[in-house]
């Protein structure tokens, strides 16, 4: 389709909701999304400047547009959500659910049995779930067998088969687990006066439950029955043992479903449980992958969507972090303080550990994942025009003036690259001026990779603050390098980072991924700096006296070290010791010095 006929669709699209499907040239869809007004949002993609690469990719590719006008907002953002996953357009976000989870069934039978399943039918049996974990079922199950009596068996427990006699009680009634509805010894009513209690204990609702047995343990013990009051008694202490593990605010919370979400470049993470009678019933968080930079909004309702469609989930009201648009069936809480505020952070608690757990998991089976996630934070955050895949860091170190010598460390994707550290002793610079020990070292760095034709970094960083930056800067205006390459100061105190030709420097989340990186940067080059200085100040206090011998070179001061280990013992040496270490000339002026 041609530019025109293109221009022609946007004027054409009706401002009323709906979902929209971008098509390229061979007919094959690129990308669908929703929209409150289809020609304001279809009209936007053409209108503005993109900054993110991909979109503006997308832009040039749509040849083709198509849309389905519908009458709610919720029902865009449904169809959107199916659309998504029939077609998996290459630039949306994939909702994919590669796995099958556990239901608990309540089967529609006469005596119904109670089972776990990863399978659902139309047969008119109640299915509660999914859960997300087997070991929840495991739980309920072991919970509800050891509260309820029920048959395990297959048999069709007709009344005509049963009276017939067809069936004989089995070794799960002997051991009362069992009340052997398959010879009549239970009736239907009380068995499902039974089912009606798991039906509530599994929609998290144990007051009832916990009500009726206080009561039948109450009837037992006024009949003097104090064994079957004590059988009781223990069911509640379970009962209450497992409402207390699984109850967390307030029991009037109920029916409602809470989504929080922790978001960096590349993926975003969305935490939902769901909520019955203050008890979490169910928990879960999935990973979505950004593709065009959707916003935490934008990613949080369509997971809010899939998950609940995933789910089954009935719930009237949901509470999350910030207002998200989800039609008017649902109603939408931001919870401040309080009950509510504390559940929705218990959300947001477990996305973030989520999150740092998939992190660690990635750095150790992708680490190239890894540190593209590191490379594209930090540019985001350091404001840089490309990602710092090469950093170098300069660090000086002199005590009292004395040997003052500078530190480059080099980290590569993220990484320190040790091969490529560089110690500098410092030339031509008299005493303690880190102003001009900084402006000498850069320039030197810079000269030597010029003049090798070696590949120059995409971000240097200074130890310390204005002056060591300005410093740096007057080095590579000379080299002609400066806005050829970004450069930053951090300052120690409040880890402050300054821009060049900005007063106002920038504070980083101190919790941030990029912060950290840069702190190790400058904690190895402030290592690897007083490492060369200590080295230094020790080989000049062992040789200084020595060095000062007429005649007496390096490799003679090397023999006489190795044999005698300090210069005091060279200096208490008899003369036909030192002879025997380094003849006969040497040691008469060695001993003549010492000796005068």
């Amino acid at each position: 389709m041609s530019k025109t006929a293109l221009d022609i669709q946007l004027k054409t699209l009706p401002n009323l909701p709906g979902v929209y499907q971008y098509y390229d040239a061979d007919g094959k869809i690129l990308y669908v999304g929703k929209a409150k007004n289809l020609k304001k949002r279809v009209s936007s993609y053409f209108n503005k400047q993109h900054d993110y690469g991909k979109t503006k990719v997308l832009v040039k590719k749509i040849a083709d547009i198509k849309h389905i006008v519908v009458d709610t907002e919720t029902d865009a953002l449904l169809l959107e959500n199916n659309l998504i996953k029939k077609y998996q357009p290459r630039y949306n976000v994939m909702l994919k659910d590669d796995k099958s989870y556990p239901w608990i069934c309540v089967k529609n039978e006469r005596f119904p049995r109670v089972f776990s399943t990863r399978r659902v039918f139309k047969d008119g049996s109640e299915y509660f779930g999914p859960y997300t974990s087997m070991k929840t079922v495991s739980t309920l199950l072991d919970l509800i067998r050891g509260l309820f009596q029920l048959r395990t068996c297959n048999y069709d427990l007709a009344q005509e088969k049963i009276d017939v006699g067809k069936y004989k009680v089995c070794l799960e009634y002997h051991l009362g687990n069992c009340k052997g509805p398959c010879e009549g010894y239970e009736t239907e009513v009380s068995y499902h006066n039974n089912i009606a209690s798991i039906k509530e204990i599994l929609k998290g609702n144990f007051k009832d439950s916990l009500s009726g047995f206080k009561h039948q343990m109450k009837t037992y013990a006024e009949d003097l029955q104090f064994e079957e009051a004590q059988k009781i008694k223990e069911k509640i202490e379970v009962l209450e043992n497992y409402q207390a593990k699984s109850t967390i605010v307030n029991p009037k919370i109920s029916n409602v479903d809470v989504f929080t979400i922790v978001s960096d470049e590349s993926y975003g993470y969305i935490n939902f449980l769901q909520v019955s009678y203050g008890s979490i019933i169910r928990s879960h968080t999935m990973e979505i992958k950004k593709k065009l930079q959707e916003t935490d909004a934008e990613l949080l309702e369509l997971a809010i969507t899939e998950l609940r469609q995933r789910f089954n989930s009935k719930s009237r009201e949901i509470y999350v972090p910030f207002k998200v648009d989800l039609g008017k069936s649902v109603k939408v809480t931001v919870p401040k303080l309080g009950d509510k505020k504390h559940i929705l952070d218990l959300s947001l608690r477990n996305a973030k550990y989520y999150r740092l757990e998939q992190l660690k998991q990635v750095k150790i089976v992708d680490p190239d994942r890894h540190a593209n996630r590191i490379m594209a934070q930090m540019k985001a955050d350091l404001r840089l025009h490309e990602e710092p895949r090469h950093i170098e860091c300069f660090d000086n170190s002199n005590i009292q003036g004395t040997n003052p010598v500078a530190a480059c460390v080099v980290f590569k994707n993220g990484k320190p690259s040790k091969k490529d550290y560089r110690h500098f002793n410092i030339k031509t610079v008299e005493g303690p001026d880190d102003f001009a020990s900084m402006e000498e070292v850069v320039y030197r760095r810079y000269k030597r990779l010029l003049d090798e034709d070696k590949p120059l970094p995409q971000l240097i960083i200074i130890d310390g603050g204005k002056g060591q930056l300005s410093s740096a800067l007057k080095s590579l205006d000379v080299l002609n390098l400066r806005g050829k390459i970004a450069i930053i100061g951090i300052a120690k105190r409040l880890e402050e980072l300054f821009y060049p030709d900005d007063p106002i420097p920038l504070y980083l989340d101190k919790k941030s991924e990029t912060l950290k990186v840069i702190q190790q940067l400058r904690n190895e080059a402030h290592r690897f700096g007083i490492e060369h200085h200590r080295n230094r100040r020790s080989k000049s206090a062992l040789n200084t006296e020595l060095e000062t011998i007429p005649g007496v070179g390096e490799k003679t001061i090397v023999e006489l070290l190795k044999t005698f280990k300090s210069a005091k013992r060279v200096a208490n040496a008899k003369l036909d010791e030192l002879e025997d270490v380094v003849g006969n000339s040497k040691a008469n002026k060695i001993y003549n010095y010492f000796h005068k």
